[in-house]
C-alpha cells in the first residue's frame, strides 16, 4: 500500500491497514523457513499480526502455515482468522498437556501475557508472565522465538530526554513491570542454556482506532472529561508498524537475545495532543494535575534504523482517531492507564 487514506471509516478498512506488511517484514519472512505459531493470538495486536504474516508469506510465494493459539473467549476472532487463511487452536496455554499437544513450529511468536488486573491477581500475573515463558521454552527448545515485552521494564526517565535505550539499565516499577522483566529473564535464560535464538520486543505503546493512549485522550476530550497530564509525555506507534517490526525481528533472533524497543519517533506531549483533539472536535478541553519531571519513555531509534521509520505519522493517527471517536466507532473499551506512575495496573 503506497498511500494512506484521510479517514478510516470502518473496522474492515482499519484491519486491512493494520495488516499491511512492510518491506522489512516481507524480507524477514523470506529469510526464515517454516511455519509460524503465534501464542496468545487473540489479544489486541495478534489478529492483525497474524494476517500480516499470512499476507507477507503469500506475496513471496511461501507455503507456510500461520497458526494462532488462544482461549478464544470471543469466538468471532477465531472465525475472522479462519477467513484470512490462519489456522487456530483453542486452549489454555498454562495447561501443560494442551501445550505439549501443539504442533512443532520452527518459529514462535509469544504474545501471551497479563497486565490489567495484575495488582488484584498477582499470582495469575506471575504465572502468565513468568511461568508460561519457561513452559514454552521447554516445549519448543528447537524453535526460533520472538517474545513481546514492554517498555515498563524501564524506570521513569527525564521527560525532556529521548527515553530509555535498549542498553540502559532496567528498573521496573510495580508488580506487573517486575513480572515483565521476569518474563525477559526467563527467555534469556533458556536462550542461553538451550541455544534458542530469541528476540525481545519492548513495546511502548501501540495504537489504533479502537484502543491506545490517543483513544484514551480523544474519548475524554469528546466527553468533556478532564485530561490528567501528570504523566506529561508518552510514546505511541501505529499498531501496523509495530506488527511489522515484530515480524521483522524473526530474522534477527539471536543468542544472547536481540533486544529492541518498538516505539514511535515522537515524544508526544499529552497536553498538546489533547489540544489537537479539541481543535478537531470543536470541543473545550480541561486538564488536571501538573506535568511531572519524569515519564515512561522509550528511545525507538535503533529499531527505526534497522527496520525503517514507522509509515504512519502522529498527525495522521490523531486525525484518524478524532474522526473515529466523533462518529462513535467501535472500541475495545480497554483503557491503557498510561497515566499510572506507581505501577499498579
Amino acid at each position: 500500500m503506497n498511500s494512506f487514506p484521510d479517514t478510516i471509516d470502518d473496522i474492515g478498512q482499519l484491519e486491512e491497514l493494520l495488516s499491511e506488511p512492510t518491506e522489512a517484514a516481507i524480507q524477514a519472512l523470506e529469510q526464515i523457513p517454516g511455519d509460524i505459531l503465534i501464542l496468545g493470538v487473540a489479544g489486541k495486536m495478534g489478529p492483525t499480526l497474524a494476517r500480516m504474516a499470512r499476507q507477507a508469506s503469500d506475496r513471496i510465494g511461501l507455503q507456510r502455515r500461520i497458526i494462532g493459539v488462544s482461549r478464544f473467549s470471543a469466538r468471532h476472532v477465531q472465525e475472522a482468522l479462519h477467513a484470512h487463511g490462519i489456522e487456530t487452536i483453542r486452549g489454555d496455554l498454562l495447561d501443560e498437556p494442551f501445550l505439549k499437544s501443539l504442533p512443532e513450529a520452527p518459529n514462535i511468536i509469544f504474545m501471551a501475557g497479563m497486565k490489567f488486573g495484575a495488582t488484584e491477581n498477582a499470582s495469575q500475573t506471575w504465572a502468565m508472565n513468568v511461568l508460561l515463558p519457561a513452559l514454552v521454552c521447554q516445549r519448543f527448545p528447537k524453535s526460533r522465538l520472538v517474545a513481546f515485552s514492554t517498555g515498563n521494564v524501564y524506570p521513569l526517565v527525564p521527560a525532556e530526554k529521548d527515553g530509555s535505550k535498549e542498553s540502559d539499565p532496567t528498573g521496573p516499577i510495580g508488580e506487573y513491570a517486575m513480572t515483565a522483566l521476569g518474563r525477559e529473564r526467563i527467555f534469556e535464560y533458556f536462550c542461553k542454556t538451550r541455544q534458542i535464538p530469541t528476540a525481545l520486543i519492548r513495546l511502548n505503546y501501540a495504537v489504533e482506532m479502537r484502543y491506545g493512549v490517543l483513544v484514551d485522550v480523544a474519548k475524554k476530550v469528546w466527553a468533556g472529561l478532564p485530561i490528567d497530564v501528570t504523566m506529561g509525555c508518552a510514546n505511541v506507534i501505529w499498531q501496523g508498524d509495530a506488527n511489522a517490526m515484530a515480524l521483522a525481528t524473526l530474522a534477527d533472533a539471536a543468542i544472547p537475545p536481540w533486544v529492541i524497543n518498538v516505539a514511535g519517533p515522537e515524544r508526544i506531549r499529552i497536553r498538546e495532543v489533547a489540544e489537537q483533539f479539541a481543535g478537531w472536535m470543536k470541543r473545550p478541553v480541561q486538564f488536571s494535575g501538573i506535568e511531572a519531571d519524569t515519564a515512561l519513555l522509550s528511545d525507538g531509534r535503533m529499531g527505526h534504523l534497522r527496520y525503517g521509520r514507522p509509515r504512519v505519522g502522529l498527525d495522521s493517527i490523531i486525525r484518524w482517531t478524532a474522526h473515529w471517536v466523533m462518529r462513535g466507532g467501535a472500541s475495545h473499551d480497554k483503557p491503557t492507564h498510561y497515566e499510572v506512575r506507581n505501577g499498579n495496573f
